[in-house]
């Protein structure tokens, strides 16, 4: 297991520290208050930071943190310390760029949380388990997209029924594959 490139926790926060969407991959932080806890603790080492179009890296409670800041939005991957930086950051990058994608280049928080089944069947298609699958953000929004990336409607004219029978289409796929 130790050669497989493996996150943590991937968090997508508001400018505030709220979440707006979050996936645990390990029992680093077994109760929500521990979850709280990290959160809150990485956004305020985070907080004074100029993250722009690049990730910034930080190390913090033995874990490597990448994290970019897109308007409102504060995007987090997190990884042990033993693990690579670099796939940390193109998983990073394929997030922010799938998100881009999904929200069709209007990444804010209301959009976000607009567009939340969207971004959580982002971030299954990015990690499993604590595994890194996919990081091209162009074919992760493609796999999140019913219609792929140039379809007749707008990702964010989806109806959550579409968005749910896309992700039940990709699940039954999966398993039969």
């Amino acid at each position: 297991m130790e050669s497989c490139p493996s996150v943590k926790n991937i968090l997508l926060l508001d400018s505030e520290g709220k979440r707006v969407a979050v996936k645990y991959y390990t029992d680093d932080w077994p109760t929500l208050s521990a979850k709280l806890a990290f959160e809150k603790s990485v956004f305020v080492k985070t907080q004074k930071a100029t993250a722009g179009a690049e990730a910034e890296i930080v190390m913090f409670d033995g874990h490597i943190v990448l994290y970019k800041f897109i308007q409102d939005l504060h995007f987090f991957v997190t990884g042990g310390e033993e693990e690579n930086e670099l796939i940390l950051a193109s998983v990073l990058q394929g997030f922010t760029d799938a998100v881009d994608i999904i929200l069709r280049n209007n990444v804010d928080k209301r959009t976000a949380l607009e567009n939340l089944d969207l971004i959580l069947l982002c971030l299954d298609e990015i990690v499993d388990g604590g595994i890194v699958l996919e990081t091209e953000g162009s074919v992760i929004a493609e796999k999140v997209s019913a219609h792929g990336i140039e379809g007749a409607t707008s990702l964010a004219e989806q109806t959550i029924v579409q968005a749910l029978t896309t992700a039940r289409e990709h699940l039954t796929k999966s398993l039969l594959m």
